[in-house]
């Protein structure tokens, strides 16, 4: 009879310890979702920050736009971009982005130079958590390849045949 009033007590005290543990764990999410809530304030959140060109024709044009969406819950507000060399030109809005709203970040890269480049240009807002993004272009440029006449094959070497 001890044997069993033992082991019903020791059963109840694993039981116990388990729901405590599940209780906890409850409360734990639900303070994870009170927090991420809690969390006001503008978020930017781009589609891409990296684009390749690949290769592209001197002079030819270099621009692409960066899709960019507010995911947060106030205004976001953009400041000047630093770009990593004068060759690469950010335009931004100037105007705050509403909650949920998108827009674009463009960046030109100058092609008039041949060579290949690897450039960034960095986002700065109020955006909470990342207040600066960077952005990344890469490729070669160039140059066409010169128009030349075709030519005739020359025969050196050989003599005329007289018939």
């Amino acid at each position: 009879m001890k044997k069993i009033i033992l082991l019903a007590t020791f059963v109840f005290a694993i039981l116990f310890a388990v729901a405590q543990e599940n209780e906890k764990k409850v409360q734990d999410v639900k303070e994870v979702k009170k927090e991420m809530k809690s969390e006001n304030g503008p978020k930017i959140s781009f589609e891409t920050t990296l684009h390749e060109y690949g290769d592209i024709e001197l002079n030819s044009d270099g621009s692409f736009d960066f899709v960019f969406t507010n995911t947060g819950n106030e205004p976001l507000i953009l400041s000047k971009p630093r770009s990593s060399c004068g060759c690469t030109i950010p335009s931004w809005p100037k105007e705050p982005i509403l909650p949920g709203e998108s827009n674009v970040i463009k960046v030109t890269y100058n092609t008039k130079k041949a060579g290949p480049f690897n450039k960034t240009v960095t986002i700065y807002s109020n955006a909470k958590g990342n207040s600066s993004v960077v952005l990344r272009i890469k490729g070669k440029v160039i140059a066409k390849p010169a128009e030349a006449l075709p030519e005739k094959e020359s025969s050196l070497g050989t003599a005329p045949v007289n018939k």
